[in-house]
């Protein structure tokens, strides 16, 4: 009788470990785009310097999905990008927090693993040397268009594939934070029309860089968060941002919260900007992407 018991807890704890398990897809089938065949293995480690979860030296980009409860989808995604200055992924609180989120209100996400500059033992440390030094646009020119390719990629991936998932093709948006907002931006600059996204949110992005790419005659809604106070500096890229699309006549909304600099993510620091992925939501049931 003993063992019945414990068979069948050892079952049950098989299918809920299955049931928790999320789905990975390559992105790309065989070589991947643009790299070369050199690869070396992704890495993913606690940062102490950064204090939280990261993934480094991505060579193969993937989509984690995270799927809504059965019966409680909305018929949206959302393809998110996690930031970390393009050698590091900050992957919860910039991803699959984000992710888990979105889904337990209807959303289907998709936290992307975009392709990284290669580094070494710790990429959090690297990046605070180059960033100090000055270097870092010079280690990161190669990589930025292999990230925002990806970017590109993962929309269109989702929209082709979107009746296996039960969403819409053209209900399919893309957010990031910080590099990933860049990459989100530029996704929201650059799309074909069959990765055209429904909405693009960059959050505290470093678009400085994509100030000379016209905005497009049909763009997509944007919605921005960023913090004054915040340590890279990048404040004024959103409120650039912000300030070309509503010049284009395109609709956008930003939040500029005094406090809560760079990286708070779905990190709770006590301060107002704690609260800018429920402004997200507000925002999506304005522009009619969902009702709760």
């Amino acid at each position: 009788m003993k063992l019945s018991v414990v068979r069948m807890l050892s079952v049950l704890g098989f299918v809920a470990a299955v049931g928790l398990a999320q789905e990975v897809i390559p992105l790309y089938s065989g070589t991947v785009p643009g790299s070369s065949e050199e690869s070396y293995p992704e890495k993913q480690y606690f940062s102490k310097s950064w204090n939280t979860e990261v993934v480094s030296n991505v060579t193969k980009p993937t989509l984690t999905i995270y799927k809504p409860a059965v019966g409680t989808s909305n018929g949206n995604a959302v393809v998110i990008c996690p930031g970390g200055g393009f050698m590091a992924l900050s992957i919860n609180s910039e991803g699959i927090d984000v992710a888990k989120w979105l889904a337990a209100r209807g959303e289907t996400a998709f936290v992307l693993k975009y392709r990284l500059a290669h580094t070494g033992e710790d990429a959090t440390q690297e990046f605070t040397a180059l960033f100090e030094n000055k270097k870092l646009g010079e280690t990161l020119r190669k990589i930025v268009p292999l990230s925002i390719a990806d970017g590109l990629a993962a929309v269109a991936y989702v929209r082709k594939h979107a009746s296996d998932w039960g969403i819409s093709a053209d209900r399919v948006g893309i957010i990031g934070f910080s590099a990933g907002g860049t990459v989100a931006a530029a996704v929201g600059l650059r799309y074909t029309p069959e990765g055209r996204p429904a909405f693009v949110a960059p959050i505290y992005a470093a678009a400085a860089m994509l100030k000379d790419v016209p905005v497009p005659v049909d763009a997509p809604p944007m919605f921005l968060a960023a913090a004054t106070d915040d340590q890279l500096g990048l404040a004024m890229d959103s409120i650039g941002l912000y300030d070309r699309w509503t010049g284009a006549h395109k609709s956008a909304e930003l939040h500029m919260y005094a406090k809560g600099g760079h990286g708070f993510g779905m990190r709770k620091q006590g301060l107002p900007s704690d609260q800018w992925i429920d402004r997200f939501a507000d925002w999506l049931e304005s522009q009619g992407w969902w009702k709760r």
